[in-house]
């Protein structure tokens, strides 16, 4: 239901956008004779029903079509960079939650007013920034003023060539990709032990001589990650969406860049099955996402078994 409905919000947004794909293949020189055998065989001379029947028959039974511009099959060109989009946005979630369960609960449970000042300035600003900015000073600084890591693309010899070069190259994207959703997972932490640790049992124990430290880190930490990572599911899609801007910016040669180069040329085809794959992802991420907090958290299985 809910694919259905993203398919034909897809089909029909896309047809929006100013530009026409025959006027683009065909170069600027062509007559109005060219440019119309041109739609012909791409089919844009088709009723809207009938293109938007055309194509979504060819997604359910995976037959893709071409690309209208950038060229080949569109399955073989969701191949060649889905592995480099899921190996970025895989590190940039290991590396999100790791900064996240480092720095929230630090900063629920100081009572050093410089520290709390700093880890709520560092969050303001990895969320305020956008993904292009962060990877441009990333870029100046680590790229070009310290050259210590290279400044975009990927190793010469391929990703699985060497790990130690591929490690090189992707923790840069990696980084800028992964503070914003860092940043949103350690202020939601934060908060949730705040109020975590207002509850009765942590004063029990702190009565009976329990560190704040060991009482966020055992007990308060647990009794949060459930809701958390119902909120790491959702900004999954925020993810996807940064994936775009930072292949781009660092020469990342991924799902997020091709989807950039489809849009400024009007490709519509790649476009719409980019688009969909991104709506289905997230659909699927937040059903695992239900899942596991249900097997996390037993309220809500006996509240289901009701």
């Amino acid at each position: 239901m809910v694919l259905g409905a993203a398919s034909l919000l897809i089909f029909g947004v896309i047809r929006l956008i100013p530009g026409d794909p025959a006027s683009i293949l065909a170069g600027p020189d062509a007559g109005p004779d060219t440019i119309a055998a041109i739609r012909h065989e791409l089919g844009l001379d088709q009723s809207l029903p009938a293109q938007y029947a055309h194509w979504l028959g060819g997604v359910l039974t995976w037959n893709l079509g071409r690309s209208y511009i950038i060229g080949g099959d569109i399955s073989s060109l969701l191949g060649a960079g889905a592995g480099n989009t899921v190996l970025l946005t895989s590190a940039s979630l290991v590396i999100a939650v790791a900064v996240a369960v480092i720095a929230g609960p630090l900063w629920a449970s100081t009572r050093r007013p410089w520290l709390e000042h700093l880890l709520t300035g560092v969050n303001t600003l990895a969320i305020a920034l956008p993904a292009f900015v962060t990877g441009v000073l990333l870029i100046l600084l680590l790229g070009v003023l310290l050259p210590v890591l290279p400044s975009g693309g990927v190793p010469p010899d391929g990703l699985l060539a060497d790990p130690t070069i591929t490690v090189q190259y992707l923790l840069m994207p990696a980084t800028c990709l992964a503070l914003p959703l860092a940043a949103v997972l350690a202020r939601y932490l934060a908060e949730s032990l705040r109020t975590e640790m207002s509850q009765p049992y942590v004063a029990t124990a702190l009565a009976a001589g329990v560190s704040r430290r060991r009482i966020v880190t055992r007990h308060a930490l647990r009794n949060v990650l459930p809701t958390s990572l119902t909120v790491l599911g959702l900004q999954i899609g925020t993810l996807l969406g940064g994936a775009v801007l930072v292949e781009t910016v660092f020469a990342w040669p991924g799902l997020g860049q091709l989807i950039e180069q489809a849009i400024i040329m009007r490709d519509y085809p790649v476009v719409q099955v980019l688009l969909l794959l991104s709506v289905g992802v997230f659909v699927v991420i937040q059903l695992l996402t239900d899942v596991v907090h249900a097997l996390l958290d037993p309220r809500i299985r006996l509240g289901g078994a009701r």
